[in-house]
C-alpha cells in the first residue's frame, strides 16, 4: 500500500515498535528464532521504512541491504538499524537501475519492493531471476502483460513473489472471513469493495506543505505526489484495485475454486483534482490547465465463475470520508463496512433491522489476531502491516507457498489496466485471464489458515 504517512506518526509508530521488539522474545512472535532470515528493501521511502520497522520486530531477521535512489531515505533507514542495535545495511541506489546488483548478493533471501509502481515488475523480476523471494507492494502491475510476466518467471524459476496486501489481515475483515468460511451468510452472492479515501492532498503537495495545501507533482511535488498523480493525467480506469478486491476474493476463493471471468468498468468525469488545484493555487496556476484523464468515480463489475458479482469503487479525488466500501452479501445474511452493521437471518434479534457487529467481530476474532494482538497492535495501518510482513517473513523462512501468492498478485492487479480498456471501449465486457491455466479448478484455500 503506497499510502502517505505523516512523518509525526510514522515516527510514533516506529517507536513503539522497537519497545515492543525488546519486550517480546522470538517465541511469542511464532518464529523459530535459530533459523536465520536475510531481507533486503528496494525502496525505503515512507512505506519501505514502515515495513523495515516492522521487519525489525523479528531478532531473527537480518537486514543487510537497501536500495534508494534518495539519500535522505537511505539515510534515515541507517539511522533506524542503528536504533534497533542492528548492523548497517549495505547501500544501493546510485542509479535507477542499482537494484539489479543488489539482488544478486548472495546474502539475501527476500526482498521487500515499496516502489513507484511502474517499477515493481522489473524489480520483481530481478529478484525472482536472482532466486530470491519478492514481497511486493500493491498494486503489483499497471499492465496486463506485466501480471503474465510475474506468473512465467515465478513458474520458470520457482521463486515465489508475494503480494502485500495488507487489508486482507485487517481485523474485522478477517472476522468476516471465517464467518463467511462457517457459512453464517449461507451462500455468498454479491460483494462490494473498493478505494474510496480523498488523496488530493498526497497527490498535491510540496515539501513545505507536506500535509495539506500544495498543488504541486512531479519534479515538485512531495513524497508520493513525484510519481502517483501523473497516473491521473494518463489512465482513466481503476487505479488501484487490490485494497477491496484482494479481501473478498478470499472470501470466494478466487484461484481456488472460483476464478474471475469478465469485467466492466464505467467512470464518471473527472472535476475533483483540477478544483483542488484552483482551491488552493488559484485559477492561474499553471497545474490548473492540466488536463486530468482520470474520472472522480470509477466502478467496475466483476462476474466470477461460480455466479457471484463484484462491484468494485476507485474513488480517491472527491472530499470524502475514508472507506473500504466493505459488503458481503449472502443467502442468509449481510455485512456492511460502512456503518459496522450486520443483519443474520433467523439470528439478528430484530427481524429485517441493521444491529451492530460489534459483538460479531468480537466471537469470531480470526485466531491470528487472538494469537499476536498484542505485538501487532503498534504496528501500521491498524496492526494488518504486522501480519503482511510477519507472513511474507514466514513463508521466506520456510521455504513455502506465500498465503497471497503470484497468482493473486496477477489476478488483482490485472483489473487496473482491464478497467482502463473497457471504459475506453464503452464499457465493454473484457475477458480476465486464467493466471492459473485451469489450476483454480483444483487449487485449495491457502490465505489465513492454522
Amino acid at each position: 500500500m503506497n499510502q502517505f504517512i505523516p512523518r509525526r506518526n510514522f515516527l510514533k509508530q516506529s517507536a513503539t515498535l522497537l519497545t515492543a521488539a525488546s519486550l517480546f522474545p522470538g517465541s511469542l512472535l511464532g518464529q523459530k528464532a535459530n533459523k536465520k532470515v536475510r531481507i533486503g528493501f528496494i525502496g525505503v521511502g515512507l512505506r519501505g521504512r514502515n515495513h523495515v520497522s516492522n521487519t525489525l520486530l523479528f531478532p531473527e531477521v537480518a537486514i543487510t541491504a537497501i536500495c534508494d535512489i534518495d539519500p535522505a531515505a537511505i539515510a534515515a533507514t541507517q539511522k533506524m538499524l542503528r536504533d534497533a542495535g542492528r548492523k548497517e545495511a549495505a547501500v544501493y541506489g546510485k542509479t535507477d537501475l542499482d537494484f539489479e546488483n543488489m539482488v544478486k548478493r548472495e546474502d539475501l533471501d527476500g526482498v521487500v519492493i515499496a516502489t513507484p509502481w511502474e517499477w515493481h515488475v522489473p524489480m520483481a523480476l530481478a529478484a525472482m531471476n536472482a532466486g530470491k523471494y519478492a514481497g511486493l507492494e500493491v498494486s503489483a502491475t499497471v499492465k496486463t502483460e506485466e501480471s503474465w510476466a510475474l506468473v512465467d518467471t515465478y513458474e520458470k524459476t520457482g521463486s515465489h513473489c508475494m503480494l502485500l496486501e495488507n487489508v486482507c489481515y485487517r481485523r474485522d475483515v478477517m472476522a468476516v472471513m471465517n464467518m463467511v468460511r462457517q457459512g453464517m451468510f449461507g451462500e455468498i452472492t454479491h460483494l462490494q469493495c473498493g478505494y474510496q479515501h480523498d488523496l488530493r492532498h498526497v497527490k498535491f503537495n510540496n515539501g513545505k506543505q507536506a500535509y495539506g495545501g500544495g498543488v504541486e507533482f512531479g519534479e515538485k511535488g512531495f513524497s508520493e505526489a513525484k510519481w502517483r498523480t501523473q497516473h491521473s493525467i494518463d489512465r482513466n480506469g481503476d487505479l488501484y484495485p487490490t485494497h477491496g478486491l484482494g479481501p473478498v476474493a478470499e472470501m470466494i476463493n478466487i484461484n481456488r475454486g472460483n476464478q474471475f471471468l469478465y469485467l466492466t468498468s464505467m467512470a464518471s468525469k473527472g472535476v475533483g483534482l483540477h478544483q483542488y488545484i484552483v482551491d488552493n493555487g488559484g485559477e492561474n496556476h499553471p497545474n490548473a490547465k492540466v488536463k486530468f484523464k482520470l474520472g472522480d468515480v470509477v466502478q467496475t463489475m466483476i462476474k466470477c465463475a461460480n455466479g457471484e458479482t463484484i462491484l468494485i469503487t476507485h474513488d480517491t479525488n472527491s472530499p470524502r470520508p475514508y472507506s473500504l466500501g466493505f459488503r458481503v452479501q449472502g443467502s442468509r445474511g449481510i455485512w456492511m463496512d460502512d456503518g459496522d452493521q450486520i443483519y443474520l437471518e433467523k439470528v439478528s434479534k430484530t427481524n429485517d433491522q441493521w444491529e451492530p457487529d460489534a459483538a460479531y467481530m468480537k466471537k469470531h476474532d480470526h485466531p491470528l489476531w487472538q494469537k499476536f494482538e498484542k505485538i501487532a497492535e503498534g504496528a501500521g495501518h491498524g496492526g494488518m502491516d504486522y501480519f503482511v510482513i510477519r507472513d511474507f517473513i514466514e513463508s521466506v523462512k520456510n521455504r513455502t507457498t506465500p498465503p497471497i501468492d503470484v497468482y493473486d498478485a496477477a489476478a488483482w492487479s490485472v483489473i487496473s489496466p482491464l478497467s482502463e480498456e473497457s471504459i475506453a471501449k464503452g464499457s465493454a465486457p473484457i475477458p480476465i485471464p486464467d493466471f492459473t491455466r485451469g489450476k483454480w479448478k483444483t487449487n485449495k484455500p491457502i490465505f489465513a489458515l492454522l
